[in-house]
């Protein structure tokens, strides 16, 4: 998208009562972003369904202001926009009709990661909950996943810093503009997450507050961009709870931890296990057994080894660049303990095999 599209697009969003819905609609009707602000007002209000909003709401005089000064925010923080058009917006939101139109990014995790899982919970969990989290996040290592939260106290910032312990790529959903953290404690959490491969996301723009009606909102992006969700310790009412009903909406898989049934932290779990919206979870391995994990990434082995021949040295780097994920050029000749050429010789021979692809900056991952 140009620059042009993606201030009709932040103008749109600012406009009272245009909602991703309604957006879409009036975007595919108009035939473009630019052509909903180039069609007459008089023909906008004809639209059927939406008119009489856009009679009430839609002004450009205003929006348009207000997103050339968001743009300005944008550019100077060096804020990623990600619209629903996009190759690279999260397309696991794009099977919910409510994605947003527009996402605000911060950071270097690949949104659309293999394999995503969030982890959620309560404010207030016990050292039983925190020390469960842990668990299973450093668990979850092994099976290359994307973990995301909510950057919440509790279980939510448990998740995020045992991820960066784990070097587990986390990211964090935000209700709220990119100008702000909340909690303003996890500022220096977050600025962590962006710089290791983690990230901080939003569907608000600047200046919007970290307001109580904002959360819920939060709370449905997390579940639409997670393959799975797993709760740790909930009241049977809070944000972990409408996470887990967003889930079940969006047909994913929730898992919950159980607890004391005289502990109000696990009720919310328990009910959910209770009523068969959650799988039981005790450690990583009921997610990977659940999701067939294993078996799929065994099945990929079996097939790289049926089809694909490697010497001892090539089956080394292979080994060397999935173990790290991603890695540059002069710490694989050190690795390799190789002259350079010889390092270059054999992965221009693993990209032929279609192992290996080259990414910005010298660096190598595997396909």
């Amino acid at each position: 998208m140009t620059s042009q599209e993606y201030l009709y697009l932040i103008a749109l969003t600012k406009t009272p009562k245009i909602g991703p819905v309604i957006g879409k609609n009036l975007i595919s009707y108009c035939g473009g972003i630019e052509a909903v602000f180039k069609e007459s007002k008089k023909n906008l209000i004809k639209i059927p369904g939406i008119g009489p909003i856009l009679s009430e709401n839609f002004d450009p005089t205003i929006s348009l202001p207000e997103a050339e000064k968001e743009m300005e925010f944008i550019t100077k923080n060096e804020i990623e926009l990600i619209s629903f058009l996009d190759k690279n917006y999260p397309k696991r939101m794009l099977q919910v009709e409510s994605c947003p139109l527009i996402l605000y990014y911060k950071g270097n995790a690949t949104l659309n990661h293999h394999r995503t899982v969030a982890i959620v919970g309560t404010r207030k969990p016990s050292d039983y909950g925190k020390s469960m989290c842990e668990k299973i996040v450093e668990g979850l290592k092994p099976y290359d996943i994307l973990l995301i939260s909510g950057l919440a106290y509790g279980i939510d910032v448990t998740a995020h810093k045992k991820s960066l312990d784990a070097d587990i790529p986390t990211v964090g959903v935000l209700g709220h503009g990119l100008d702000r953290f909340y909690p303003a404690e996890h500022t220096g959490l977050a600025k962590k997450m962006i710089q290791h491969q983690g990230g901080v996301i939003t569907e608000f723009p600047s200046a919007t507050l970290p307001d109580r009606e904002n959360f819920p909102m939060r709370n449905r992006i997390i579940a639409a961009m997670s393959d799975v969700i797993v709760v740790i310790e909930s009241k049977r009412k809070g944000g972990s709870i409408i996470t887990a009903e967003f889930a079940n909406d969006f047909n994913k898989d929730v898992f919950a931890l159980p607890g004391p049934v005289n502990d109000e932290r696990a009720e919310g779990c328990n009910k959910l296990i209770k009523q068969n919206k959650a799988h039981l979870i005790e450690s990583s391995e009921d997610i990977a057994y659940v999701m067939r994990w294993e078996e799929l990434d065994s099945r990929k082995v079996v097939q790289q080894q049926l089809f694909i021949e490697l010497e001892d040295d090539e089956s080394r780097m292979v080994s060397i660049i999935r173990d790290a994920k991603e890695i540059s050029i002069d710490i694989l000749t050190y690795k390799m303990d190789m002259t350079p050429s010889s390092v270059s010789s054999l992965l221009l021979n693993l990209e032929f095999k279609g192992l290996v692809r080259s990414l910005p900056g010298k660096k190598y991952t595997l396909y």
